[in-house]
């Protein structure tokens, strides 16, 4: 080891530190140390996309049972019990926690239950000042939501404290028109809480393609969301009952939380980078290159910390692609092109590809989309509408996107980002002889453009 304590070092045990810890240690033989300030699995696991997803099931219910009923079902549901869900849901995210500590040690990684930061490029330092060595140092802390410079904003929680609430909120009101506040929108109307949404855009979801945004929307607020667009937090002021809030339009309202969820940023301060050398974007992201290099040779960075494609699984892909490349030998950049993913609002929402809007700036393409009422819905006698869309390039038919607004949406995307990542054209999905009857079988029978596009 050349005299270093160990030959890699990770700070932060979120999905991507362990990944590359336990790989680098279990199958290259490297001795790795790891180093983590609060729980095991990182955003992921302990504060997003699992205890995020038990919500979503907890909350999907009492449509479950209402559906039920024009099904010939006697169904009825009784008082959820915030109290008994998450107790269970805390349960299991020890349980995953355990796994990932397990992993690690099963793997010879030596874990530090500590603050790390960075005092030169072979060294770290814990918070009691105990200083470990490494030939190599990988960055994998991940990133925070953040609160925006509003008064009262210490009145605010975030998504980190919303999964803790000591009990389930009458009247919520949620900042923010991206992902996270759309889907806890979602999940709270649906355990019963009355839910306002508030954001200073013209339409939720920014960035995604704008017909299944606006699909979206208008089956939340169907569904019983109070979304407020075009107004944004004014003020706060704590108030008998919750928080006081005056909005931009001069309303004033009491709410028993607000949740902001208005942005994220890296885990990058007071962590020595910049004093060594290594380079921080805008929103303090760790700056690196296609091996997610930083400009000091021996310090890599992966996931959420370095800001590009914030997604778990893209943690762990960068993770494995630094062990290959670094440990291995074989050095291998990640590809960030065409990812699909899912956004589990209500209804929930699979993507992958370019948006009608961005494909139409770059190239003349044709649109095949069909919104319908699902045969379970229209059965039942309930107006829920799906969307399926598919962006096609003009010159070489290649499928540039491909969106679904549907229940299932995201193992829908899964599939179908398959073929939009080997890049199949539309008389590919054409060839393709449909599963019926299921909701994406219009994916492979849509046989017009719109006279629009």
């Amino acid at each position: 080891m050349s005299g270093f304590d160990f030959d890699l070092f990770v700070i932060g045990g979120g999905s991507g530190g362990v990944r590359a810890a336990r790989v680098a240690a279990g199958e290259t033989g490297a001795k790795v140390g790891l180093a983590e300030e609060d729980r095991y699995g990182g955003t992921c696991v302990i504060r997003g996309c699992v205890p995020k997803k038990l919500m979503v099931f907890a909350s999907s219910y009492p449509g479950a049972v209402e559906e039920a009923q024009s099904y010939g079902w006697s169904a009825s549901i009784g008082e959820f019990s915030w109290d008994a869900f998450h107790g269970k849901m805390a349960a299991e995210l020890d349980r995953l926690e355990g796994i990932y500590r397990k992993l690690l040690a099963g793997s010879d990684v030596e874990s530090f239950d500590t603050r790390a930061k960075v005092v030169d490029p072979h060294t770290v330092e814990f918070s009691d000042g105990t200083r470990k060595t490494a030939k190599h140092i990988l960055l994998a802390m991940g990133g925070r939501p953040v609160v925006p410079d509003v008064p009262g904003k210490e009145l605010a929680i975030t998504s980190n404290e919303i999964f803790h609430l000591p009990k389930l909120p009458e009247k919520l009101l949620i900042i923010g028109g991206g992902y996270i506040a759309s889907e806890f929108a979602g999940v709270f109307n649906g355990l019963g809480t009355k839910v306002t949404q508030m954001y200073r855009g013209d339409q939720i979801l920014r960035g995604f393609d704008q017909e299944a945004r606006d699909l979206i929307a208008s089956e939340m607020v169907r569904k019983g969301v109070d979304l407020r667009l075009g107004v944004n937090v004014a003020s706060m002021a704590k108030a008998e009952g919750g928080v006081e809030v005056t909005d931009t339009e001069g309303n004033v309202e009491i709410f028993d939380h607000v949740m902001y969820a208005t942005g994220r940023a890296p885990n990058t301060a007071n962590m020595g980078l910049e004093e060594v050398g290594v380079e921080l974007g805008r929103k303090g992201e760790v700056i690196v290159d296609s091996y997610s290099q930083t400009k000091v040779p021996s310090i890599y960075a992966i996931g959420d910390a370095t800001d590009r494609v914030n997604l778990t699984p893209v943690a762990i892909r960068e993770g494995m692609a630094f062990v290959s490349t670094v440990f291995r030998g074989e050095p291998m950049e990640v590809d960030h092109d065409l990812i699909p993913s899912a956004v589990f609002t209500q209804p929930e929402f699979g993507t992958v590809g370019l948006s009608e809007e961005e494909a139409r700036a770059q190239e003349e393409i044709e649109v095949y989309a069909t919104s319908f009422r699902p045969m379970q819905s229209s059965f039942a006698g309930l107006d829920d509408k799906v969307l399926m869309k598919l962006i096609v390039s003009k010159s070489n038919r290649k499928v540039l996107g491909c969106h679904i607004v549907a229940p299932g949406a995201g193992e829908m995307i899964q599939l179908a980002g398959i073929a939009v990542k080997m890049g199949a054209t539309k008389e590919d999905f054409d060839r393709t002889v449909a599963v019926h009857p299921v909701m994406a079988e219009e994916l492979v029978t849509l046989r017009f453009p719109r006279k629009d596009a």
